[in-house]
């Protein structure tokens, strides 16, 4: 019986380390939510502190911004996000370099048309600093 609940002990810890995330993907999540809180309701200074100076942002559609266009495009473009929910959220990192890949649900507006988004989004984050800054996001249509 000692044997039976060491094990259970083993295998439980096993498992709890299995799932646990390193401080660095702890910090990435929280850019990535950051970075989704931003888009839904734009700040200028926000949005320059979490996005790279060399962001290459890719649309679904096959547009590319920079990040000067990406950041004016939330702030005074005709697409508003009302709310951001990924799912299925992924991070992997090596070295200053991490990889998010996610399914975006989002409710907007384009020109005032309320739309629902749910598209696939990949994205590459690095190490700038010590803070964790978007470089490449590219959604695609699922």
């Amino acid at each position: 019986m000692k044997g039976f609940f060491g094990l259970l002990i083993v295998l439980s810890t096993s498992l709890l380390s299995l799932s646990a995330q390193s401080k660095d993907e702890k910090d990435v999540a929280a850019a990535v939510e950051k970075l989704n809180k931003a888009m839904v309701d734009p700040e200028k200074s926000v949005l320059e502190s979490i996005v790279s100076p060399g962001l290459s942002y890719g649309h679904s559609g096959g547009i590319v911004q920079n990040k000067d266009v990406f950041i004016d495009d939330l702030i005074n473009g005709a697409f508003n996000f009302s709310s951001i929910s990924p799912i299925n959220q992924t991070i992997s990192i090596t070295g200053t370099i991490a990889i998010v890949r996610n399914i975006l649900v989002a409710k907007a507006t384009d020109s005032g048309v309320p739309t629902d988004l749910r598209i696939g989004n990949a994205m590459v984050w690095r190490k700038e600093g010590g803070a964790w800054k978007l470089l490449v996001r590219q959604a695609f249509i699922l």
